[in-house]
């Protein structure tokens, strides 16, 4: 349990919503503040800012449409040919490919801005579009240059892949008036119609425009101060360039300005085109030949036969958006007692909603105050100038002390008294998930042939809260340990079966369960997480992932010589040393753990698109 004093209103988004489905017996009761508990404000912050900065009235559709993209966006970063040319190991072979490929493309384009420039209707849009086509005919001598550069010969690559010809087809197809619920070109009546084709034309552009110059700056990022050793660094110089970066962003101007008249039901046909044209470039950059063994997605060389892959997860903030002591809290609040109510006799004595409220406040801010403490006092004094495991499972030790007492306030405070079992059921199957999560799961346990296993972690204080929160997706095979509730019937007693509590309880818990992986199969362990609570699990796992941007758990981790690396980065850098015949060399006690920002960065890299 990991948890702060956070008055939230009545009408927080998050909360009401999960309370306006729960049982009317459950919302009567009346109240302005409630004391909840969150786990980590800066992950609770951090979802409020991006659900703020995705409504931005600022922001012009265009750029609405690519950051409801961003899951899309990042299976493309992923692909193996992107992380291939991005490392600089592409072979040229499937590079020459590439560019054999892309030229259609860009031919395709060209003509789409030649169409749509005819049916614009003002000079401005006309002149803009024109720029657009003149600035794609550049591109394509940019793209002879490379083939003279590298003496390529585009001659043995003079077929045109499916996924190439699905993209050009739609665009083209589109350019040409040829969108559901429209007119043929030709019948276009009028001006405006025909305008309409030329917004619908940008709308299946301007995604590759922009999916180009993100990959573009995210690949200069990652170029060595000597990056000109890159064999790939002309083609990142044009994608990640100010000139190229401003042709993005000019193209979603115009899209902006193309669709100002066009009514909802247009502008819907507009964000389908958008997201089917994000769709068919993942689909290109997937499609690409490869030449050479690739580190991703971890899964493309699993055989069932040999190979165990076993996944292990935290809940609380990792899985979830809100902290499950939360919800937990919530009802117990909204469902006790007023001070004026008798308790029937053959009930458990609750404390009334008013003193639980106080109760739970001061169990807050104590935690809350104690945590921090907790946290000063296990850290050494310097800074260690290298990982040691040992010095950190000692001072864990400590923490884990301190969530035992913590806990142990909890139950003989008796706040947890009289919950009834099937509103946690209720309360879990309505529980917000992180975005991506419950889709990562399904596609895991549902592919037969992958010899999976999915096991949830969680300090959570009750573990039908979980799976229930599971179940409501069908993921019932899902494996969770965590601490229980004790029932008098289907009532809490306030008492906690206490199982997994402490980062130290959870760490001999991960390993409990690999000791009990029967067979001679060949092990690939992957741990996620988001708390210090989950330090231990993410180092001995093969692979150690940290979800969100836990303050403490990198204030600590860099403590005790711990590096934290994005993924994508890391991926390229393994990439660079990946050879034919070599191993991944995933292994646990590394020192190093992976970063990522969402669940969709997690999927492309176990399971690809």
């Amino acid at each position: 349990m990991r948890f702060l004093l956070l008055p939230i209103n009545f009408k927080t988004p998050l909360i009401s919503s999960f309370l306006l489905q729960l049982p009317l017996s459950i919302r009567s009761s009346s109240r302005r503040f409630v004391p909840l508990t969150l786990r980590s404000s800066s992950s609770f912050s951090s979802s409020i800012s991006m659900a703020t900065t995705t409504t931005s009235s600022e922001a012009g559709l265009a750029r609405k449409f690519w950051i409801k993209s961003t899951r899309q966006s990042i299976f493309a970063m992923y692909t193996p040919f992107t992380i291939c040319l991005a490392s600089g190991n592409l072979s040229i072979d499937s590079f020459r490919h590439y560019i054999s490929q892309d030229l259609h493309f860009l031919r395709a384009f060209a003509q789409a801005y030649e169409l749509a420039e005819e049916c614009a209707d003002d000079d401005e849009s006309k002149l803009g579009i024109s720029e657009l086509r003149k600035a794609v005919l550049e591109e394509i001598k940019m793209h002879h240059s490379l083939v003279q550069e590298w003496g390529l010969d585009l001659a043995k690559e003079n077929s045109v892949n499916s996924a190439t010809v699905k993209y050009t087809d739609f665009l083209l197809a589109t350019a040409s008036g040829k969108v559901e619920g429209l007119k043929g070109l030709g019948k276009l009546a009028t001006p405006f119609e025909k305008t309409k084709i030329a917004a619908y034309t940008l709308g299946a552009m301007t995604p590759c425009m922009r999916l180009y110059a993100f990959l573009g700056k995210k690949f200069q990022e990652l170029l060595d101060s000597n990056g000109s050793t890159h064999p790939y660094k002309k083609w990142i110089d044009n994608y990640s360039s100010d000139d190229f970066q401003a042709c993005a962003l000019q193209t979603e101007d115009l899209l902006d300005k193309l669709i100002v008249s066009l009514t909802g039901e247009e502008l819907d046909v507009i964000e389908k085109l958008y997201h089917q044209a994000m769709k068919l470039e993942i689909e290109f950059f997937t499609a690409q030949p490869l030449f050479q063994p690739t580190i991703v997605p971890v899964t493309k060389g699993h055989n069932p036969v040999e190979d165990h892959l076993i996944i292990f997860s935290d809940f609380d903030l990792t899985c979830t958006v809100v902290d499950s002591s939360a919800i937990l809290a919530e009802i117990a609040i909204v469902t006790a007692p007023k001070s004026d109510q008798n308790q029937p006799e053959d009930q458990i004595v609750r404390l009334s909603s008013s003193d639980l409220r106080n109760t739970w406040g001061f169990l807050s801010k104590q935690y809350t105050e104690e945590y921090e403490q907790s946290i000063e006092s296990i850290m050494p004094a310097n800074k260690l100038g290298h990982f040691d495991y040992e010095k950190l499972s000692i001072a864990l030790e400590q923490l884990s002390k301190f969530e035992n007492s913590a806990n142990n306030r909890v139950i003989e405070s008796g706040v947890l008294k009289g919950i009834n079992l099937e509103d946690i059921k209720r309360a879990g199957e309505r529980l917000i998930l992180q975005d991506g999560c419950t889709n990562f799961f399904q596609k895991i346990v549902k592919n037969k042939n992958l010899n999976a296993n999915v096991h949830v972690l969680s300090y959570c204080w009750c573990g039908d809260l979980i799976r229930s929160a599971f179940s409501s997706a069908e993921l019932n095979e899902l494996n969770v340990h965590a601490n229980e509730f004790a029932y008098d019937g289907s009532i809490s007693t306030g008492e906690i079966v206490k199982k997994v509590e402490s980062p130290i309880d959870k760490v001999q818990a991960f390993r409990n369960i690999l000791k009990n992986c029967k067979g001679d199969k060949k092990k690939l362990t992957l741990y996620i997480g988001d708390s210090v609570g989950d330090l231990l699990c993410l180092l001995e796992a093969d692979i150690g992932i940290v979800i969100g941007s836990s303050s403490s758990l990198r204030t600590v981790g860099t403590q005790f010589g711990i590096s934290f690396v994005p993924l994508f980065s890391g991926l390229v850098k393994k990439q660079k040393e990946y050879i034919e015949g070599s191993s991944s060399n995933w292994k646990g006690l590394s020192g190093i753990l992976y970063t990522v920002s969402s669940w969709a960065e997690v999927h492309a890299f176990i399971l690809g698109c």
